[in-house]
């Protein structure tokens, strides 16, 4: 079975190279030229979104993945966007080009103007068993300036985080805070998703603070999303419907906006003692033990006790 479809810009040692420079001059990939724009994310829940924005889902089944990275990909194709997807377990290249064929009438035509590649996760995020941000983040960018340089209006690319387990964790966590960092000005859009059941409450929310969106989808149905950059979170979380009061709910939208007692006390003009006591009044009210297990019973609808 092929590794990649259509490959149409070397990864040598010297290319990577370059895009790690080029990470230096943004101009290179077109920036200083681009104007504002809304692309069309093809996800109906989340609509558009401008250039630079970096997306997650949460699915819980295979079918919840295809759904919703194909109809991302299928959009880019449309809108003249060169598409890549980093694939994973439990996705198979196969189902992952028979997917695509089914949504896009022209699919076989994309591949072969080299507009989509789809390529295996682990061999694109690791090199001797090493995750490199620069290497990775270079390596994106080295694909945005072909894209631009071949005439297409961007990159819109999407992958998979089936395949990071515990000893990867940390060091692709950093990636993605990189790269979320380095984008907002770039001609690029990217789609990371994470297995439900796979994923630990501490890990969701230090997933969720490295996107610009956050959503959940489980069988079909949409349950969330978070939008951290601009203080929104899970509506699912129901802060009046817990009973919280006015203070309680202040406490709670800075500490999950990564906010210490300490900063929460300076920021609200409270002592911290007090901020701790408003802390443990939430966790009571949710009937949860920690933050990262008010994030899980936001997304995935169960405590650490019922998962």
């Amino acid at each position: 079975m092929p590794k990649s479809i259509s490959p149409t810009i070397n990864h040598t040692p010297d290319s990577l190279s370059r895009g790690q420079d080029q990470l230096a001059n943004p101009e290179s990939f077109g920036v200083a030229a681009m104007t504002p724009a809304l692309r069309d994310t093809g996800i109906g829940f989340i609509g558009e979104v401008p250039w630079g924005t970096h997306l997650c889902l949460f699915y819980e089944t295979k079918e919840d993945l295809l759904d919703t990275a194909v109809a991302y990909l299928k959009a880019g194709l449309e809108s003249k966007e060169y598409c890549m997807w980093a694939i994973s377990e439990p996705l198979t290249e196969d189902e992952a080009r028979c997917a695509l064929r089914q949504a896009v009438p022209a699919f076989d035509e994309h591949v072969a103007a080299g507009s989509i590649d789809i390529v295996h996760g682990r061999e694109w995020y690791l090199e001797k068993d090493r995750i490199d941000l620069q290497r990775i983040i270079g390596a994106w960018y080295e694909r945005l300036r072909g894209a631009l340089a071949r005439g297409y209006d961007g990159m819109r690319a999407s992958g998979m985080a089936a395949w990071v387990g515990a000893k990867h964790w940390k060091d692709f966590s950093d990636y993605e805070h990189e790269i979320h960092g380095s984008l907002s000005d770039r001609r690029m859009t990217v789609l990371c998703t994470y297995p439900l059941a796979a994923s630990a409450p501490v890990d969701i929310l230090d997933v969720v603070r490295a996107h610009r969106f956050t959503a959940a989808r489980r069988r079909g149905h949409w349950d969330f999303i978070a939008d951290p950059q601009h203080g929104r979170w899970p509506q699912r979380l129901g802060l009046e419907s817990a009973g919280l009061t006015s203070r309680e709910r202040q406490v709670l939208e800075l500490v999950v906006n990564g906010n210490s007692n300490k900063a929460i006390a300076k920021i609200l003009g409270i002592g911290q003692r007090t901020v701790e006591t408003h802390r443990a009044g939430v966790m009571k009210k949710f009937g949860v033990r920690s933050l990262p297990e008010l994030m899980r019973l936001a997304i995935i609808g169960s405590s650490d006790d019922e998962a």
